[in-house]
């Protein structure tokens, strides 16, 4: 059951990941594996992590959603160090489409998407690459152009060794709002006044990126929009049997 159920509006995307025909609708920027052990996606670095930033990689749904969405997707972590990120309302800095010709090429080297040609949100939701975040576990939420961190919360989830299960993220952006949980706990919320950090992001794509050595698997990906809970306004609804 989604965490944000009062916002749930109607299906916009749904994706099991749980086969090669599920990656149909998505592209790769940089050079990952992708396989599907259990009936699910699991995604890892192809190339050497001594390469640095150019080990890493980003998963892009090619779909654009509209600004206020409700996300939910199953995550697990397989192998540490690293972190696992999500984009979202990933979009040209001049309002163009994500994947426009007239934008620079990406690869997977980070400078790309937060001083780009591009504007996103960053949720990095499974923080182990540095040694500081493997003793001191924390969900941060960035906004971009630029390198803002704007929200930071608590991880939850535990350290690979010991995931032995999946993890339903939830993230609903609504209006100037963005609200993010992790099995129903809420981690993290922003309120965009859409001057401090830019102008409020709009619409846009979803990706996933890695950070080698990491190894993680995901599921059931599932995108709604979002809307506002119905307010009752009749004094006399109070108690009243629909």
């Amino acid at each position: 059951m989604a965490c944000f159920t009062p916002f749930q509006g109607s299906l916009l995307y749904s994706n099991p990941l749980s086969g090669p025909d599920c990656l149909q609708d998505f592209c790769l920027e940089g050079r990952a594996l992708t396989s599907f052990p259990g009936g699910c996606l699991r995604l890892e670095n192809a190339e050497s992590p001594g390469l640095g930033q150019k080990a890493n990689y980003v998963l892009w749904c090619r779909k654009a959603f509209p600004a206020d969405l409700l996300l939910e997707m199953d995550f697990r972590p397989i192998r540490e160090p690293g972190l696992a990120m999500l984009f979202f309302s990933a979009s040209g800095r001049g309002g163009q489409d994500l994947f426009d010709p007239s934008l620079a090429p990406r690869t997977g080297e980070y400078v790309q998407y937060h001083h780009g040609d591009i504007n996103a949100f960053h949720l990095s939701f499974f923080r182990r690459k540095e040694k500081d975040e493997r003793s001191f576990h924390t969900c941060n939420l960035r906004k971009s152009y630029g390198f803002y961190l704007v929200s930071q919360g608590a991880d939850p989830i535990p350290d690979a060794a010991d995931a032995d299960c999946f993890y339903t993220l939830s993230l609903l952006k609504l209006g100037p709002d963005i609200r993010f949980a992790v099995n129903g706990l809420e981690v993290l919320s922003f309120r965009d006044d859409g001057q401090t950090y830019g102008p409020r992001l709009g619409g846009g794509c979803i990706g996933l990126r890695q950070l080698a050595p990491m190894a993680g698997e995901y599921a059931n990906l599932r995108v709604r929009a979002a809307v506002s809970p119905r307010i009752e306004t009749d004094p006399y609804a109070i108690g009243r049997s629909e």
